[in-house]
């Protein structure tokens, strides 16, 4: 059954966009429903006193005036399921998180536990409710009286300086292009209506509109509730963000570390519209939302929009962007052979380009692949073209992929048209024949490699047979060009090969596959193999282990099956699970395909390269592409997605004929290997205009978080035929969390102006598996067994006997680990917040229940110890007891953690070493016991896996640690900043609180 809520079911369509709105809701009353602790429901009228200082029900059995909660006495209010009543398994099913709020009150912190009809009415009370508690003791009257807000002077200051006239009036038509201009993207009939909506109401019609009018229409369209409900939250005053209020949600919610106030004024400066508020220092509604909606809050990890993985590592240790020879072209067939195709291509970043050659009608060789002979393009002017724009995008070397469909003495004009244009950036020199792995991308920067043929050393004439590659003859059949039969028995076909071109081939030869234990003892490092998609198929469902083995000292390319003459796509992940370098894409045809392409390779500075996961490249380590759950050593983490409302959608193209309206739902893909991939939906937004409101959580689980993909897609529920509307594609390790726009994109990549997802991104580790990559959140383990993770037999004594000394190690390992995670949930749960949360975030909520309380109970935190104890002067109530035990029981488990982690880190990483001392004399031990067949793939792949259990279980371990010290560091500082910390010196460095553990050698 589908949880579904919408910001859309407000009584009467009414829209929350101020904190006046929220109290009047409050005070007209409206049903909720009353959850006890015997998990029974009672439905009840809710309402706020005329005097705001009391919020009543009835019909109530108790007196009236004990069916009530004073305002003073609300120490918190919580949205979601954050109570253990509300947790209990007896309802948790009955509604979503999003319409259940708690709140928090007296002096025993006693909990009303209320479930309402729709999140909308969540938010006006928890905004509403808020506001009270903050501003209860000082002004009991409405807010919104009074002196006129920063953000209506600012308002009313736009208006006068429309208004040339002086005349206190403005055309409507002047009015509809100043809202136009200060809100892009909001369609010029929406705001026209609005218009004719309040002329109405006011009754006030004609062509000009007042100041006041103008006021109004503008906080209608352009107060976008979601927002407003986040400012309020982070807001002291409940109308705009002080640089402290603004600090606290960078820091917290945001996760952005080393926020200074400084930045803070920046980015009021930057973004906040109102003169009076950039000299204050306030952030106020308009301001915040341009903050969102801008670049410096982008979901994309800004990192990674320039190099920033080691471009060190052999060039087999990278995924690289490549295009099939039809991508630059229309399709592969019917096309027209046009030159723009490869500067496209390379301008996206693309770094390895295939090129067919054929001889030309005069004299010269030409590429082309319409099957009409006058569409061809001369190879000159392709290799003029590759030399401008080679390295345009990226400085990484660039590969020529070529396939020679010509005479001999075509050939030479080529390979001398190759050397004259490209000059130096042809890399000649020959392989080193002691090197055991393909320099690096650093040390071919700036050089254009040819992939081909290479005669054999044996061949001293000026041109040769070799064997053909199986590319391109598909297209020869149909221009009619096939003259050369398949030899008979079905052999390889041989091609005459001239001298020239065949020495401007190094590092990049193309050699025939013929099977892995070939390859292992024959393949030299500089020579390449070309897979069809159906064989490379074949070996990622089959023997995906020898694939990926394969793939860590040798390229391979995969190529588009010639029977998709429409020009489709593979499926680039079915090869890059299994570590295949090359994934040949038709650049041209767009879809699902192209978006994880052109997604994938944006992550590294879309240079072309992206270094693969670290288990496909160490020598030994276990890698199964098609394991179904989480991997030895690699910690699984849980992506908690909210996917809260869309902007400015468009409609679907081909919808001519259709109404206005668009309702949209939005899926959530994870592509990654097999056992991560999974999508799920929202709700569908009725009747939601341009700007829909779906506010639906989604969880996904990520077992190889440096493989996984996420895409957004928005379709159109309504429309049958064409219902794709935008999508937005982002690898897992560029999302950042907090709240964020996703910039969405058309079927064809370009980005959609003004059209966003809003969402909220958390990241979490799943079983308490260390800290999830600068993500410093930890994950629910749930009631269950401890699993230990342990070493399998390999069947040679000697070695076995090395890996049982680490089966101690490896459990103090994962009880060290989990003892903090359990204990840090437990600490999250008392303090109302989930698994996601931080812990700045709770000491920062208990600090607020203390706050908000005249007879608070005096709980200190002492800073002046490493690991701070949490002291209570006199009697406190039991829930601040709970949360002050589960505190001690976080800073002991933690203490222990970092005391003795270096202790069984050591151990393990000795029984791995001693384990690596054995791999050189593998194949010696392998034939000394007999071990052949299914028993040596066996003892081999238990090797593999020890290995990389150990090295995955001490980084883990490593992980964990820092992120404990992280902890102590965040628990010093939230408790300087929020006022319980005592004897507190400047915040520890979590660096000197104790030296990190070294990093372990690949």
């Amino acid at each position: 059954k589908k949880k579904t809520v919408s910001f859309s079911s407000m009584p009467n369509d009414r829209k929350i966009n101020s904190t006046a709105a929220c109290i009047s809701l409050m005070l007209e009353g409206c049903e909720l429903k009353k959850v006890r602790s015997n998990s029974r429901m009672y439905s009840r009228f809710f309402v706020l006193d005329a005097d705001m200082r009391s919020v009543r029900w009835e019909p109530s059995k108790k007196d009236s005036e004990k069916a009530k909660i004073e305002i003073k006495s609300v120490k918190e209010v919580r949205v979601g399921k954050k109570t253990p009543v509300l947790r209990s398994n007896g309802l948790s099913d009955q509604f979503p998180d999003e319409c259940a709020f708690s709140i928090i009150y007296g002096d025993n912190y006693e909990s009303l536990d209320l479930v309402a009809s729709s999140a909308d009415v969540v938010s006006a009370w928890v905004m509403g409710l808020r506001y009270l508690v903050s501003y209860g003791k000082h002004s009991p009257e409405a807010p919104g009286t009074g002196h006129p807000s920063l953000r209506t002077s600012w308002i009313s200051s736009v208006f006068d300086l429309a208004d040339l006239e002086k005349s206190g009036r403005i055309p409507v038509s002047r009015a509809v292009q100043l809202i136009k201009a200060l809100n892009p993207g909001m369609k010029t009939s929406t705001i026209e209506l609005k218009f004719k909506e309040l002329q109405k109401a006011s009754e006030r019609p004609g062509t000009e509109v007042a100041c006041d009018l103008f006021v109004e229409a503008y906080c209608e369209l352009c107060t976008r509730p979601e927002i407003f409900f986040l400012l309020v939250q982070f807001s002291s005053n409940k109308e705009y963000l002080g640089v402290k209020d603004l600090l606290m949600f960078l820091e917290v919610e945001q996760g952005m570390e080393g926020v200074t106030e400084e930045k803070c004024l920046e980015i009021v400066s930057k973004y906040e519209p109102s003169k009076e508020g950039r000299e204050k220092g306030y952030l106020a509604i308009d301001g915040f939302t341009r903050y969102l909606l801008s670049a410096d809050c982008s979901i994309f990890d800004p990192q990674h929009r320039k190099v920033c993985q080691d471009m060190a590592q052999p060039l087999s240790h990278y995924y690289i962007s490549s295009a099939h020879s039809a991508c630059l072209l229309e399709d592969n067939f019917w096309g027209r052979s046009d030159i723009s195709g490869y500067i496209s291509a390379l301008g996206l970043g693309c770094r390895s380009i295939e090129l067919v050659l054929w001889d030309g009608p005069e004299g010269e060789p030409v590429v082309y692949t319409s099957p009409s002979a006058a569409s061809c393009v001369p190879f000159r002017a392709v290799v003029g073209l590759i030399d401008q724009h080679a390295f345009t995008a990226s400085a990484y070397p660039l590969i020529l992929c070529l396939v020679v469909r010509c005479s001999a003495p075509q050939q030479r004009l080529a390979a001398q048209c190759l050397r004259k244009t490209l000059g130096e950036k042809l890399y000649l020199e020959p392989p080193n024949p002691v090197a055991s792995y393909l320099p690096s991308p650093e040390e071919l920067k700036g050089r254009i490699l040819i992939k081909g043929k290479k005669l054999p050393p044996t061949c001293e004439d000026s041109e040769g047979e070799v064997s053909d590659e199986e590319e391109g003859w598909e297209l020869a059949r149909r221009l009619g060009q096939e003259d050369r039969e398949a030899p008979e028995g079905g052999g390889l076909r041989r091609v005459r090969l001239s001298r020239e071109l065949s020495e401007l081939v190094s590092l990049c030869q193309a050699v025939p596959f013929q099977d892995f234990e070939s390859s292992r003892r024959g393949q030299r490092y500089w020579e390449m193999c070309s897979f069809s998609e159906v064989e490379a198929g074949r070996f990622a469902n089959e023997c995906p282990a020898e694939l990926v083995s394969y793939n860590k000292r040798f390229l391979s390319r995969i190529y588009p099956s010639p029977m998709r003459i429409d020009a489709s796509n593979m499926n680039p992940q079915d090869f890059w699970k299994c570590g295949c370098q090359m994934v040949a894409m038709n650049y041209q045809t767009p879809g699902l395909m192209m978006d994880l392409n052109a997604g994938w390779f944006r992550q590294n500075g879309a240079c072309g390269y992206v270094l693969r996961p670290a288990i496909m490249r160490e020598e030994v380590s276990y890698f199964s592409a098609n394991a179904k759950d989480s991997l030895p050593g690699v910690p699984a983490q849980l992506l908690h997605l909210k996917v809260i409302s869309g902007q400015n959608l468009p409609k679907p193209k081909g919808s001519g004929a259709k109404g206005e309206v668009v309702e949209p739902y939005v899926c959530a893909e994870i592509h990654g290997i097999p056992a991560d991939c999974a999508e799920h939906r929202t709700k569908t937004a009725l009747q939601s205009g341009d700007n829909p409101i779906f506010d639906e959580s989604l969880e996904f689980q990520i077992n190889l978080p440096e493989l996984a993909v996420l895409r957004f897609v928005v379709l159109d529920d309504d429309y049958i035929g064409d219902e794709f509307i935008a999508q937005y594609t982002i690898p897992f390790e560029c999302l950042q969390p907090g709240y964020r726009h996703v910039p969405l994109q058309s079927l064809a990549g370009e980005p959609l102006p003004h059209a966003t997802l809003f969402v909220h991104v958390a990241i979490s580790d799943r079983r308490g598996g260390g800290k999830g990559h600068r993500r410093g959140l930890a994950g629910r383990r749930g009631r269950r067994v401890r699993e230990y993770t342990s070493t399998k037999a390999t069947g040679i004594k000697a070695i076995d006997e090395v890996f049982r000394t680490a089966t101690q190690p490896l459990r103090e390992a994962t009880d060290l680990r989990e003892n903090v995670q359990n204990a840090l949930v437990s600490f999250k749960e008392l303090c109302g917040l989930t698994p996601a949360a931080n812990m700045k975030q709770c000491i920062l909520t208990v600090s607020t229940w203390l706050l908000h309380s005249d007879s608070a109970p005096s709980v200190t935190l002492n800073l002046a110890e490493q690991y701070p104890p949490m002291e209570a002067q006199g009697p406190i109530p039991d829930l601040l007891r709970k949360v002050l035990t589960a505190y001690e029981t976080m800073i002991q488990t933690s203490r222990t953690l970092i005391e003795s982690a270096d202790a069984v880190y050591g151990k393990l990483i000795q029984a791995q070493q001693a384990g690596m001392d054995f791999h050189k004399e593998l194949h010696r031990i392998e034939t000394k016991e007999g071990l052949r067949g299914r028993k040596l793939q066996k003892a081999l792949e238990s090797f593999a896996w020890n290995i990389t259990v150990l090295k995955g279980q001490a980084d883990l371990l490593k992980h964990a640690k820092a992120e404990a010290l992280d902890n102590l560091w965040q628990i010093h500082n939230a408790g300087q900043s929020c006022g319980i910390g005592r004897n507190g010196s400047a915040s520890p460095e979590p660096s000197r609180l104790q030296a990190p553990l070294e990093p372990i050698p690949e």
